[in-house]
């Protein structure tokens, strides 16, 4: 995608993988299993509900640019030896940006999924089929802290369809097949396996990424990952690379989460997340031993914010949480997702260890959005 997208992560540049009928529905049986032969059964059948997306973004004001110049930046000794920087074009307006990227059909109606970096800033959104037709695409609405968007056309006629896998049954060493639209390069498959699963890359509260070698570049973000039964167990989201290719190291989106995200978002373009109002730390390896646990687990809780449904609940200050809404709680990752997957103003329980024993609070779970707001 132009311009790239980048997030820093471990001393390294972390990139934007930029990248009708029951008969239209494209469901693999077993027959369309993957072959010895390869993968060309399987990707015929599932290319038709995988879209590529063309972007137009609204054009940057150049002083706007130049004033984002880090301090000290020699734009001056630059400009004296290769002419002036952050011109507008001729005739005084800057010219628009595009940007690519993947997307696939979850509806025959024609809602599609793709990446919110993807369709964030755009002013036209323009969907290609595999037949080479394009329609204008409406966004219905994104998720930021997910990177996931739900976009939508109308073609007046049934759209192909891709199935949804189970992304909790996902093991590292399974097969994994990419499709999509690298460089713009549309339709490019690309096949791998998955090499870790639950990865946190610290780029968000809701990291639970599954990583894969199938080569993911820029284009490909939005596009499905999918298993060898063709069902879709993720959304290519970025890759982890010094140089902005693809090294091997790729990330989607864990469907699980996805359906979640666009269901949310198809009810009326927003999401809804639950809040507690504490600051947590992980477990330390001493506190495991003297409670007597093999490993850390669990969500120690630092600080309780004012009048928040924490505090409301009558959680404290050193509380360790070791369920929430019915999930155990491994690290501080877990207890985020819990809290966020409960629809806000549901009382529901958590199990904390407080003083020598554990103990279950009742909490009624807010809103993060009007908490933010």
């Amino acid at each position: 995608m132009t311009p790239s997208i980048r997030r820093s992560a471990a001393a390294l540049t972390m990139f934007a993988a930029l990248a009708g009928s029951t008969a239209m529905t494209l469901a693999p049986t077993a027959a369309l299993a993957v072959p010895a032969g390869g993968y060309g059964d399987l990707v015929e059948t599932l290319s038709p509900a995988v879209v590529f997306i063309e972007v137009t973004e609204k054009a940057q004001d150049a002083q706007s640019l130049a004033d984002a110049l880090p301090p000290g930046f020699p734009r001056e000794e630059l400009e004296r030896r290769f002419g002036p920087m952050f011109q507008t074009p001729q005739g005084g307006q800057a010219e628009p940006m595009h940007a690519l990227g993947s997307g696939f059909i979850v509806s025959k109606d024609g809602y599609i999924v793709t990446n919110n970096h993807v369709v964030d800033g755009a002013q036209t959104v323009k969907v290609t089929l595999s037949d080479d037709k394009e329609y204008d695409a409406e966004v219905i609405g994104v998720d930021p802290l997910t990177d996931i968007a739900l976009i939508k056309i109308d073609t007046g006629a049934d759209l192909p369809i891709v199935p949804w896998g189970d992304s909790n049954t996902v093991r590292p060493g399974d097969e994994a097949l990419a499709i999509g639209n690298p460089f713009g390069l549309g339709g490019t498959v690309t096949s791998g396996i998955v090499s870790a699963v639950s990865r946190d890359i610290h780029s968000g509260p809701y990291d639970d990424y599954i990583q894969t070698d199938a080569a993911i570049n820029k284009g490909n973000s939005g596009g499905p990952l999918f298993n060898a039964d063709g069902e879709v167990i993720g959304v290519n989201t970025m890759i982890f690379s010094p140089g902005g290719g693809s090294v091997g190291i790729g990330f989607a989106v864990p469907s699980d989460l996805v359906q979640k995200v666009v269901a949310d978002l198809q009810d009326d373009g927003t999401i809804a997340r639950g809040w507690l109002g504490v600051q947590i730390k992980p477990m330390t390896e001493e506190i495991a031993s003297v409670l007597g646990y093999d490993s850390p687990k669990g969500a120690v809780i630092e600080d309780v914010s004012a009048d928040s449904p924490a505090a409301k609940s009558g959680l404290k200050s050193g509380d360790i949480i070791l369920t929430f809404a019915g999930k155990d709680i491994a690290d501080i990752g877990d207890l985020t997702r819990a809290v966020a997957d409960v629809t806000p103003g549901t009382e529901t329980v958590a199990t904390v260890w407080r003083q020598g024993r554990e103990m279950s609070i009742d909490v009624t779970v807010g809103d993060l959005a009007k908490k933010a707001a």
